[in-house]
Parts: structure tokens; sequence; C-alpha cells
């Protein structure tokens, strides 16, 4: 249970107002949780798609990109924002971090925000026009965090410091590569189940492990490593893909 409050505090803008033990156990727990946390708001969208089902298809993807804001907290777009400013400063890997550890948000942070956000818009719009669209909304957020816990465990941290660095510490790094594993599998046979497509399956493990590694290789030659910021990026940026794979993958009738 603490470990599902873990991930409620650290993950969502649910207010769990509870000290709670970080030991290797719940810390460990609060990422195997994560996964379902993303269910939760992956239902949560597709359920304001549902009610909001008789409007227009613009104000609706506006609504489900805005339940998934509050959901959040905004804490995830937040990093994505924080990458575009420090990425596109263009200074060495120190300075980045320091950019990245800024609260004011930049030129480039804002354009890289406002890119996310419209892309999102359009790809909840492509969605709400498939059949069983609802199912893309929920399976994605889960695949989102389930990968992040593959990317956060095989990838070094930027700096010795930090939250992220102190989550590093406390890894059980073998049951959670298992169980997130676990996880992506069985969401991606079930979406495969659902819209009866065989061959689904094959290309979003290719599509998923290929966007870990290039991640991972890019965020180490830029950054030095994971951190906080990047984690939230990487999130908002794997929904993004997912979502956009799914989209150009039904839309070519396979």
């Amino acid at each position: 249970m603490n470990s599902i409050l873990l991930a409620l505090q650290f993950f969502t803008s649910l207010p769990v107002h509870k000290e709670l033990p970080l030991g290797k156990k719940e810390v460990s727990g609060m990422y195997i949780a994560l996964p379902f946390i993303g269910g939760g708001i992956g239902v949560l969208l597709a359920g304001v798609a549902y009610v909001t089902s008789d409007f227009n298809s613009f104000l609706t993807a506006v609504l489900i990109l805005l339940a998934g804001l509050v959901a959040t907290g905004g804490l995830h777009v937040d990093g994505f924002a924080d990458l575009g400013d420090a990425f596109f400063s263009y200074r060495d890997r120190e300075k980045r971090l320091t950019i990245m550890d800024d609260p004011r948000l930049g030129a480039f942070g804002t354009l890289s925000l406002l890119v996310l956000l419209c892309l999102k818009i359009g790809l909840f719009i492509e969605i709400l026009q498939l059949v069983n669209g609802w199912a893309l909304l929920v399976a994605v957020p889960i695949l989102s965090r389930a990968t992040l816990v593959g990317y956060y465990t095989l990838t070094k941290t930027a700096k010795t410091s930090g939250i992220a660095y102190f989550f590093k510490q406390q890894f059980l790094r073998g049951r959670m590569l298992v169980t997130s594993s676990a996880i992506s599998v069985v969401t991606i046979v079930l979406l495969s189940i659902q819209f009866r497509s065989i061959l689904l399956t094959p290309v979003m493990l290719l599509v998923i492990c290929l966007a870990i590694w290039l991640y991972h290789r890019w965020t180490i030659k830029h950054f030095g490593g994971v951190t906080g910021d990047l984690c939230g990026a990487f999130i908002e940026g794997m929904e993004v893909l997912l979502w956009l794979v799914l989209i150009v993958y039904f839309s070519s009738g396979i």
C-alpha cells in the first residue's frame, strides 16, 4: 500500500499527506506500481472522451489534454519544457543540467511545450475517429510508465545528488525490470487482441525497445545520464510516439 501511495505522491497531483518510508522495498514497489497509476490516468482520459463524445472533436481533445494535465499536476510536461530549454541552449553538459534545475521557463522551453501540447491535441482528435480508440487512451499511459522503469533502471544518473539519484540507490533492479517488461508485453498483447492484429505486438515491442535505446544513448551523450526532468520528458515523449505509431499503423489498414 505504501508503494501505491508513493507513486500517487510523486507522480500525480493527488494529495497524499502522509510521511511514507523510502526503503528499497517501497521505492521499488513505487516504480512497479507506476504503470497501474498510468492505467488509472488512461481510464480518466477515456472517461472524458466518453462523457464529451457529443462535443466537436477539437473541444473533446482539449478536455482530454486538460484531464491528463490535472491528473499529473503538469509534472511531466514541466520536465519536457526544462529539457527543451537545456538542450537548445547548446551549452556544455554541466550548464545544461544547471538550466534544467532553473525553475524559470525560457523561450525554447515554451516552444517545446507548445509543440508537445499541439501534437497531443492533434493525436487525440485522430484517436477519437478510431473504432475502440478508448483502448489507445488507456494503454499508452500504461506503456509510457512501464517503459520509463526500463529506461531509468538501465541508465546511470547524471548527478550524484537529487531525488533521481536517491531513488536509484533504492532499486531492486531485477524485480523492477521483470515486472515492467511483463506489464508492457501483456498490455500490448491485449491491445493486439482488442484490434485483432497479430502484427501489432512485434511492431510495438520493436518501437519501444528502439525508443528506450535511442533515448538512453541521447541522454548519456548530452546530459551524462538520467535526471527527474528527463524521466518526465520520457513519459511525455513516449506517449506522443506510441500514439503516433498506433495511429499510423491503423490508418495504413494493416
